[in-house]
């Protein structure tokens, strides 16, 4: 197996950045590199670097060493501290490519191979990528519950008791009281609905983690002028929208990111909704009315000059929408939550009010979320199989769904065959990781 290192800091310029190597050859890439040529695990280390073929000086580096299998891959694994200039980095990547057996890693791989080594499962895994990724608040404690190993435990538990019960359903089998045939054991019953009820549950969690981790969406809806992009503009502090007097501007979704009080949001505008001839703007208001039904939260702006609230915009407003009365500073005498984009007017009590809306979706929260769709599909395909197990008329196909369950859950964790979706799930890591 090839020893890989990568820059594991980021190519900004910094004060420091750290390269780490792994693998077999990672001691005698090191000894390659020092003049030294020993070093002691766990105990950090100060090193001259030096080029292997010419011999000039690279850097002073604090070096760690962590010998196998106690580090993050289950490999020798090398961390060096480098001065952040990006020449200093460039020279050591450069020699370290120089050793034979020596290479540069994929993305993920490090992670990769800690979790082919039995080191994190595949949950854990996950975490760590959006641990990386994660901008909000929210976001990091939802990686940190997950990377600490909350839904691994909670599936491993599933799968214990799922293999409990199919071990009885086996010997069922090879030991039957009577030579009737007969689907799922009648004293295996309870176990299966107590667990389906359990996944059922879980999976009926109004998809929070996948929200907390792609986004809270929020649609911008109202009738052409109304001001949406003003607003949009607003919230975001910049001109991420066009804003015209003519109508039908938006004819597209402009989205924009947030952090509300820790919860990320994505912000979208939408074409003015009105009856119109025009192909290019009937087109951007259908896709304005598809984001409207999948957003979980909607603005509906009314424009308060106006004498009556529009009739399309008000087809929108329902239990996820917050209802907006537009250009205060104009128009007066309007009850609700009027707001004014080139004042700054009510922008705070809106601010405020779709925050305790995103917060609210989440308090409930209790145990640990589903993150990805790939969790959730296997378990949708293990709570079919053991709806199908619970009807099966021969034991045999009985503890063939219940096979099929362990499998699905499987998945999840990586603790049966998936190479057909490793590269898919390590290949979306930075480098170094």
């Amino acid at each position: 197996m090839d020893t890989i290192f990568a820059l594991a800091s980021g190519s900004v310029r910094a004060a420091i950045a750290v390269i780490r190597l792994s693998g077999p050859q990672a001691l005698a890439a090191f000894r390659a590199l020092s003049w030294k040529g020993d070093i002691v695990p766990r105990q950090v280390q100060i090193h001259t670097l030096t080029d292997p073929e010419t011999g000039k000086a690279l850097d002073q580096a604090v070096v760690f060493y962590f010998k196998a299998p106690a580090s993050y891959t289950g490999e020798d694994l090398i961390e060096f501290q480098l001065h952040g200039g990006r020449a200093v980095v460039d020279g050591v990547l450069q020699a370290l490519a120089k050793v034979p057996g020596c290479r540069m890693a994929e993305p993920g791989e490090f992670s990769k191979r800690s979790f082919e080594n039995g080191k994190m499962d595949l949950t854990e895994a996950e975490a760590v990528a959006d641990l990386i990724d994660a901008e909000t608040e929210a976001q990091r404690l939802q990686a940190l519950d997950q990377l600490g190993g909350s839904l691994a435990k909670l599936y491993e538990g599933w799968t214990e008791t799922l293999t409990g019960i199919l071990a009885h359903q086996e010997a069922d089998i090879e030991f039957p009281e009577d030579d009737l045939p007969k689907g799922l054991s009648t004293t295996l019953l309870p176990g299966i609905k107590s667990l389906l009820t359990e996944l059922r549950a879980h999976l009926d969690d109004g998809r929070r983690g996948e929200r907390l981790r792609d986004g809270v969406l929020i649609a911008i809806l109202g009738a052409p002028n109304a001001g949406k992009s003003s607003l949009l503009n607003a919230l975001s502090q910049r001109d991420a929208a066009i804003v015209s007097e003519e109508a039908g501007t938006t004819r597209d979704i402009i989205e924009v990111h947030l952090d509300l009080g820790g919860y990320p949001v994505i912000l979208a505008d939408t074409a003015g909704l009105r009856a119109t001839d025009n192909k290019v703007e009937a087109e951007g208001i259908r896709r304005a009315e598809r984001l409207a039904g999948k957003a979980d939260l909607k603005l509906a702006l009314f424009d308060a000059s106006l004498p009556a609230q529009d009739a399309e915009t008000l087809k929108q407003v329902d239990d996820r929408t917050i209802t907006v009365f537009t250009k205060a500073d104009v128009a007066k005498g309007k009850s609700g939550l009027c707001v004014s984009a080139t004042t700054g007017e009510g922008l705070d009590a809106l601010l405020r009010s779709l925050t305790e809306k995103i917060a609210h979706s989440f308090k409930n929260r209790s145990g640990p979320v589903l993150t990805r769709q790939r969790h959730r599909a296997a378990l949708e395909e293990a709570a079919a199989a053991l709806e199908r197990c619970r009807e099966a008329l021969l034991p045999e196909l009985a503890a063939e769904d219940l096979r099929l369950a362990l499998r699905a859950l499987g998945r999840i964790t990586g603790r049966v065959h998936v190479e057909d979706i490793l590269d898919k799930i390590f290949r979306d890591f930075c480098i170094g990781k």
